[in-house]
């Protein structure tokens, strides 16, 4: 997307924006000229905010159609959308999930990055610019024990997205990950809880969880993804990923770099597994 061509405040389109990562996507673009709107379930009724809240709920059809309806007739365009609205579940084993909770998972995770994505492309290609921003995670290339729902449905945003953008460069459209790594917000508790608790996990659960809140402990701040969310949306040579934050930018190096199996050892010890 040339910015060069967008209209003196282009518009963006935050979804899971009235907290944590999308709250400060939406401020910090709203700071770099954008006029920004952001999306949750309860619209304008999740507070107060200084960009206008549009109800919107990512695993339902109607909603995202009427939001972006209502978006269209407001601003009569889309330049920017940041798919970031996302669910967690607690620490859990694979098989602690029920096929209808990682149903779930994937319903706000992944289909509705691509329900956001089939409600904007029309509009963007009818432009001739626009650009999609999905917000990963570094578990959408690395294994996740105790996440292995949530990592796949991050794998999966990362295969989506690089085939889209090679689908959609030729209508001026560009697609990018954010890849952050641990994130201090409240994303860790509102996770839903794990279906069930099978005490043959509950060792190595206590290893990860202790690793984990050690991690937690040096994690980066919503603010600085943020950061990396305005960079991506302005490039104008767009990358098909970015890293957000020092270890983001390290676990890239590292998983490209270094062999498999050792890079696999390295991480079921970091995870506590050893």
């Amino acid at each position: 997307m040339n910015q060069n061509f967008l209209p003196i405040a282009p518009i963006a389109l935050v979804t899971g924006a009235s907290s944590g990562i999308g709250q400060a996507a939406a401020l910090q673009l709203a700071k770099a000229g954008y006029k920004v709107y952001g999306t949750s379930r309860r619209g304008a009724q999740s507070g107060e905010s200084t960009f206008p809240m549009l109800a919107l709920d990512v695993t339902n059809d109607a909603s995202v159609e009427a939001a972006i309806a209502e978006l269209m007739q407001r601003e009569g365009r889309i330049d920017l959308l940041v798919n970031n609205a996302g669910v967690g579940i607690a620490p859990a084993a694979a098989e602690e999930s029920s096929l209808t909770q990682v149903q779930a998972i994937f319903d706000t995770n992944v289909f509705g990055t691509v329900r956001m994505t089939h409600a904007v492309l029309p509009v963007m290609r009818a432009q001739g610019s626009g650009r999609i921003l999905n917000v990963g995670s570094v578990l959408g290339f690395i294994p996740a024990p105790f996440a292995a729902h949530y990592s796949a449905a991050k794998h999966a945003i990362e295969g989506y997205s690089e085939s889209l953008d090679h689908e959609v460069r030729g209508f001026g459209v560009r697609v990018s990950v954010i890849e952050p790594g641990a994130t201090n917000t409240s994303f860790e508790g509102s996770a839903i809880p794990r279906d069930r608790t099978l005490d043959a996990y509950n060792t190595l659960r206590l290893k990860y969880q202790e690793a984990f809140g050690r991690t937690m402990a040096d994690a980066d701040t919503a603010q600085s993804v943020a950061k990396t969310v305005v960079v991506a949306a302005r490039d104008q040579k767009p990358l098909l990923r970015y890293a957000s934050g020092k270890a983001a930018r390290q676990l890239t190096f590292l998983r490209r770099f270094i062999p498999r199996a050792l890079f696999d050892k390295s991480l079921h010890k970091q995870f506590g597994l050893a």
